[in-house]
């Protein structure tokens, strides 16, 4: 098992993780999901530091890109209907020239499985599956959506001195455009 103070990277599926895994399903077929703020803010936190963050998820919808694409995570990193995660976790420390073993995975489900065990560091929600349990080098005190992406993050982060917020650098890569976009909606204006 990897030490904190070692990790570079982190990698996580949605479903079961950022949520609690239930999600609803509209007529053209997207599904809803409720994420978690205090969850999305340490992954900003985590790319404003610095840290490559990899979406690893069986899901595959507009919404998950627009999601993670706000907490400034690119496209390139967001891999959708992955049936196996193993190959795209390795894809990603190959584009970002990581060993694994700088990685946390933090998986739900039996998908996940091999992506726990090959990761620097493995870990769970607490209501994960037996499976996913087994596998884990760590098994969170929290459940999936209720801060468990915040405790591991900040955990992470803190343990490097890298729990750190800048007011001034802007939330993801399009900010400045989402500001603009959604200023007339609320009334307020930012310049």
């Amino acid at each position: 098992m990897t030490d904190l103070k070692d990790i570079k990277a982190f990698a996580f599926d949605v479903d079961g993780i950022f949520t609690d895994g239930s999600v609803l399903a509209l007529d053209n077929g997207d599904l809803l999901r409720i994420f978690n703020a205090k969850d999305s803010f340490s992954v900003r936190t985590a790319v404003m530091n610095g840290f490559p963050v990899a979406i690893i998820t069986g899901g595959c919808s507009e919404s998950i890109i627009s999601r993670f694409n706000s907490l400034g995570i690119p496209a390139s990193d967001i891999y959708q209907m992955s049936k196996n995660k193993l190959p795209d976790l390795l894809h990603f420390c190959k584009r970002h020239n990581l060993d694994i073993s700088q990685v946390i995975f933090a998986g739900d489900d039996v998908p996940d499985v091999a992506a726990i065990k090959a990761a620097g560091l493995g870990i769970c929600p607490k209501d994960a599956c037996v499976e996913c349990q087994e596998a884990a080098d760590v098994v969170s005190d929290f459940c999936g959506g209720r801060r468990f992406v915040r405790d591991i993050v900040e955990r992470t982060l803190r343990s490097q001195d890298k729990w750190l917020f800048d007011p001034e650098q802007p939330w993801g890569f399009s900010y400045r455009e989402e500001v603009n976009s959604a200023q007339f909606k609320s009334g307020r204006y930012v310049e």
